[in-house]
């Protein structure tokens, strides 16, 4: 009788344990999925505050376009004659085409060894990142291409594919109102003040106009709860402001 009853607490204390254990696990995988979001989320946000420097308005003698920002963002297609492709309009008009969109931004800024590009592309469940010098006669397609960029934060959600998407909103149904989530979303000047880009007039629904980015990252840990097995996902927001305003 001893033996049995101390075989049944043994029982008990290893099912506590493992309980703890998987407890842990999905702990630790959130604690980790987050810092690579929040980490993520604010390396965006800081791009964007020091996007369009330097403007030709900074320099009295005008120089070689590739030495200074045409705007605080790049686009395609038509860099750099095209300037005024609508956002989310007229601007990248395919997927992997350039930016300012949904799942794609092109920061142009000085990083310390003249102007680059830095570009930033939603592809599957990938937000990826990419930096370039800019180049006379190039675009920041062509300049970093998908195949050199960089895994930024994986598992990222908020345009994944379906049935993926389809058991996310299920699950999560406020965090996803409307179906795919974008990463993206602009504010324009106007001569009526801010507005978002998507409904600000076509004059001033442009790049150079963008003032301010909102970010948001919709992240999944790598696997589900490991007691109640759903998916765990965390969103994570952002707010980048461009602070050169002379074009």
């Amino acid at each position: 009788m001893a033996m049995a009853i101390f075989g049944i607490i043994c029982a008990a204390m290893f099912g506590l344990l493992q309980l703890s254990q998987q407890r842990y696990s999905a702990e630790s995988q959130l604690s980790g999925s987050f810092q690579e979001a929040r980490l993520g989320v604010d390396q965006v946000v800081r791009d964007i505050n020091v996007s369009g420097y330097p403007s030709l308005g900074m320099f009295s003698n005008p120089l070689a376009i590739s030495s200074y920002a045409v705007g605080p963002f790049a686009w395609e297609p038509g860099y750099p004659a095209n300037s005024t492709c609508q956002v989310e309009i007229s601007c990248a008009l395919t997927p992997n085409a350039g930016g300012p969109s949904d799942f794609e931004l092109v920061v142009e800024t000085d990083l310390g060894n003249g102007v680059s590009w830095v570009r930033y592309l939603l592809s599957g469940t990938t937000l990826y990142r990419g930096v370039a010098l800019k180049t006379i006669g190039s675009d920041p397609v062509s300049a970093i291409p998908l195949a050199s960029m960089t895994p930024f934060v994986e598992n990222v959600m908020n345009n994944a594919p379906d049935p993926l998407l389809t058991q996310i909103k299920t699950q999560y149904p406020a965090m996803f109102p409307l179906g795919a989530v974008p990463i993206f979303q602009y504010t324009c000047n106007t001569p009526q003040g801010p507005q978002p880009c998507s409904t600000s007039p076509a004059n001033y629904n442009t790049p150079k106009n963008i003032s301010d980015v909102d970010v948001t990252l919709i992240v999944k840990t790598k696997y589900g709860d490991l007691q109640t097995q759903p998916l765990q996902l965390m969103e994570l927001t952002g707010r980048g402001h461009v602070s050169n305003p002379s074009y």
